[in-house]
């Protein structure tokens, strides 16, 4: 599957100016995007590029430690066709796990 092109909003736990360092060099480090907003006071980001939304977010969580909820997906297509989903999706430490785990905690 290729890439799309591709913005998310998600929405992380931003409190003081350290924190906002640790997500900023987060998504610095990470080369598949193309841009990014970290809005502090609502305790949003969004980013825009070629990327897998899941893939993304799941990297940022390693790389800060935080959980991210993504809010919103917006899939460009090369047709200028815009194909618009919203599902909201916690990345936690939990969801990291294999699925095996996962039924096991679950019993």
């Amino acid at each position: 599957m290729t890439e799309r092109f591709c913005c998310m909003v998600m929405r992380m736990n931003i409190d003081c100016n350290g924190c906002y360092r640790k997500v900023r060099r987060a998504l610095l480090e990470i080369q598949e995007l193309d841009t990014h907003l970290i809005e502090m006071k609502q305790c949003k980001v969004s980013v825009c590029g070629r990327f897998k939304p899941q893939e993304i977010a799941i990297k940022i969580r390693k790389k800060t430690n935080r959980r991210v909820e993504i809010l919103e997906i917006q899939e460009f297509s090369s047709n200028n066709e815009q194909s618009h989903e919203e599902k909201p999706l916690m990345i936690t430490s939990w969801n990291l796990e294999s699925n095996q785990n996962q039924f096991a905690t679950c019993r």
